[in-house]
């Protein structure tokens, strides 16, 4: 047997944080040394961050990602280490990996296959590295190789399938399996999405058997850049099965997963296959060898127990609470906030924005401990004073307030009192009544006209969201504190939001979850809620409305869906038509069989309103806060979902829907 005690790093970077960075990747090394770990995989482009966007393209980068490897190479005494840094060869610049072998650059391997959807932007900055090809970079005078490489160490082959590399059909794993490789290392930049984390167990598990190898995959955690979560996923393979798995969203700076593989147990694994056909060659300029000597490892027990909240049946609804509330903490310290503050109106969305708040107190502090989670937010003053009192850091964190109109109702007030009490907020109220009259008084005067809800309807329904902007700001401005917008995406797709209302804020942090699931969630919370923080009873008062913007006089008995339509249809049609890309003809002839129940008439009215509404409110989406992604269904136009401001508004489309409903349902 030759076994090797091997580890996965997950880290918590920040763009062109190099002290930092640095810090958690020295602190990651340190701590791999002490569990005598050899060989360590750290994420994708760790030393200078993952989301540098263009500053990719400045020389200044390159500069300060060479140095600080160049720091960190000494610390590798003994060890393999990789770690990730962009590289500019040939003209060209490169995501690279670096292998650092016993305190010195062995070389470095070019990502193939880069990232170019959703999210991601890598072919803006990156190069990708040809499929067998060799070269070499200099660094301080010394010149160092480069490609698609074949680390030999120690008589170890250890290979390379970078973050996208292992997504793609043509994995560069198979032809790594032909030259012998005994290890793969895959560091990764993978964003948090919905049910993404089976997907990447998939693709360990099947490349450590395909292979024969052993597998070893690394990512970031928290919230790197803004937008982006990562879940710190790290998982560790052998011959198809695995050994061990990571915690995900940690509060951590960096986490190790670690594992015994034995190398010549995955040897003889690939010898036995009959359709393995080894590629045998002399002298390959991709292979490169490095003297390095084992130390002796035991065999080790390896037992897999995800988490206890994966294995819930709620598992989406855990993700969100927990990818939701790291988020939030992350953005909260690295924008160097001072607490977060929520108008907070008594609805769903605002009520489901002041609870993950809570919970990423909650669940930083349960991890961290109460003195190591005020340390990470040590530009706060006073934290640590709040002792063991855990609601007391809560209130010293999140401000709310409610705002009333003559049109809001002790129903909401009530309920944002009972949910700003029921997490530990400090809770204020404004009346600002006062401030719509004199701006509805001033404007009627201009037009020489009063204003009326029949003729002014929109108008006047705006004016009480826009009112309500300037005094949470200067709140906000006072504290030094993130100002949370509250709208959410099934909102954003069909523009019924206030700009510089219910929109205003500095991140947006449910703008990228549909409103059928927050309601969902919420109930969830009320009743359960995540896995050892339990239920939040003072919900009932929230989840027993129907969503409602209080905009218009009470006797209109305003909705949400009377508005727009029931959100659970809406979110149905946003999917068929943003994501799946089908003509509204397509999208009603797909909603017939779902929804048997509601006249052709009356879908076909709503498929229509969604188009029109979707063109003419991109001008809205532009103009959002940023938001989280959560899954493939985003919204947001700077990252995921682009569309003309300018538009034809889908009217040849609408009337062929017209025609195919006089046509097909000519009875309504």
């Amino acid at each position: 047997m030759k076994l090797i005690k091997v580890a996965a790093g997950v880290l918590n970077q920040t763009p062109l944080d190099w002290d930092a960075n640095q810090r958690h990747i020295a602190g990651a090394i340190a701590a791999a040394r002490a569990e005598d770990v050899t060989l360590l995989c750290l994420p994708e482009l760790c030393i200078c961050g993952y989301g540098c966007e263009d500053a990719f393209h400045s020389p200044g980068l390159q500069e300060q990602s060479i140095a600080v490897l160049q720091e960190l190479a000494p610390l590798t005494t003994g060890m393999i280490v990789s770690v990730g840094l962009p590289l500019l060869v040939g003209g060209g610049l490169f995501n690279t990996a670096c292998l650092l072998v016993d305190g010195k650059i062995a070389g470095f391997v070019g990502k193939q296959n880069l990232a170019g959807e959703g999210l991601h932007y890598e072919p803006r900055w990156f190069k990708r590295w040809p499929n067998d090809v060799a070269s070499t970079v200099e660094i301080g005078g010394v010149d160092y190789p480069i490609g698609d490489l074949l680390f030999e160490v120690g008589g170890v082959c250890i290979g390379f399938e970078v973050c996208e590399d292992a997504w793609v059909a043509s994995r560069p794993g198979a032809d790594l399996a032909l030259q012998g490789v005994d290890i793969l290392l895959n560091p990764s930049a993978s964003h948090f999405a919905f049910g993404k984390h089976e997907v990447r167990r998939r693709f360990v598990l099947e490349g450590s058997r395909a292979f024969s190898v052993s597998y070893i995959y690394s990512n970031l955690v928290g919230n790197e850049a803004g937008r982006a979560i990562y879940d710190g996923d790290a998982m560790i393979a052998s011959g198809g099965n695995m050994l061990a798995r990571g915690s995900r969203f940690s509060f951590a700076d960096f986490a190790l997963t670690t594992a015994v593989i034995d190398v010549d147990h995955t040897r003889m694994n690939r010898a036995r296959t009959g359709s393995f056909e080894p590629r045998i060659s002399q002298g390959s300029s991709r292979r490169v060898e490095v003297d390095f000597n084992f130390r002796p490892s035991e065999p080790q027990l390896h037992a897999i127990f995800p988490a206890a909240w994966e294995q819930s049946s709620t598992l989406k609804e855990e993700e969100f609470a927990r990818a939701e509330a790291l988020a939030l903490f992350d953005y909260l310290r690295k924008s160097f906030s001072r607490g977060f503050i929520v108008s907070l109106s008594g609805g769903a969305d605002s009520a489901a924005v002041t609870v993950l708040c809570a919970l990423a107190v909650e669940l930083g502090v349960s991890e961290l401990g109460l003195s190591a989670f005020c340390e990470k937010l040590g530009h706060i003053s006073g934290l640590a004073s709040a002792g063991s009192d855990q609601r007391e850091l809560v209130r010293r964190l999140l401000t709310t307030v409610y705002q009333a109109t003559q049109n809001s109702s002790e129903t909401t007030r009530s309920a944002a009192q009972v949910t700003a009490q029921a997490v530990g907020a400090e809770h204020y109220e404004f009346d600002v009544e006062e401030i719509v009259q004199a701006y509805q008084t001033r404007v009627a005067d201009v037009l020489q006209r009063p204003l009326t809800w029949e003729t002014d309807d929109i108008a006047l329904q705006n004016i009480q969201a826009r009112v309500r902007a300037p005094g949470v700001w200067m709140l906000a401005n006072v504290k030094g504190a993130l100002l949370l917008a509250t709208s959410n995406r099934s909102e954003a797709a069909v523009g019924y939001a206030t700009m510089d209302g219910d929109t205003c804020g500095g991140l947006s942090p449910i703008a990228g979850i549909d409103k059928n699931f927050l309601r969902q969630w919420l109930r969830w919370m009320q009743v359960q809620g995540p896995l050892g923080v339990g239920p939040l009873a003072a919900l009932k008062a929230v989840n027993d409305q129907q969503p409602t913007a209080e905009l218009r006089p009470q006797a209109a008995e305003q909705t949400d869906e009377g508005d727009l339509m029931p959100y659970h249809i809406l979110d149905v049609i946003e999917r068929l038509g943003i994501r799946d890309k089908l003509t509204p003809v397509e999208i009603f002839r797909s909603l017939r069989p779902r929804f048997p129940d509601v006249s052709p008439r009356q879908l076909g009215a709503w498929v229509e309103r969604f188009a029109r509404l979707w063109c003419r409110n991109q001008w809205k989406r532009e103009r959002y806060a940023p938001s989280f992604h959560l899954d493939d269904e985003n919204l947001d136009p700077k990252t995921w979902c682009r569309f003309p401001i300018l538009s034809g508004g889908y009217e040849r489309e609408i009337a062929e829907l017209r025609q195919y409903l006089k046509e097909q349902h000519p009875e309504g």
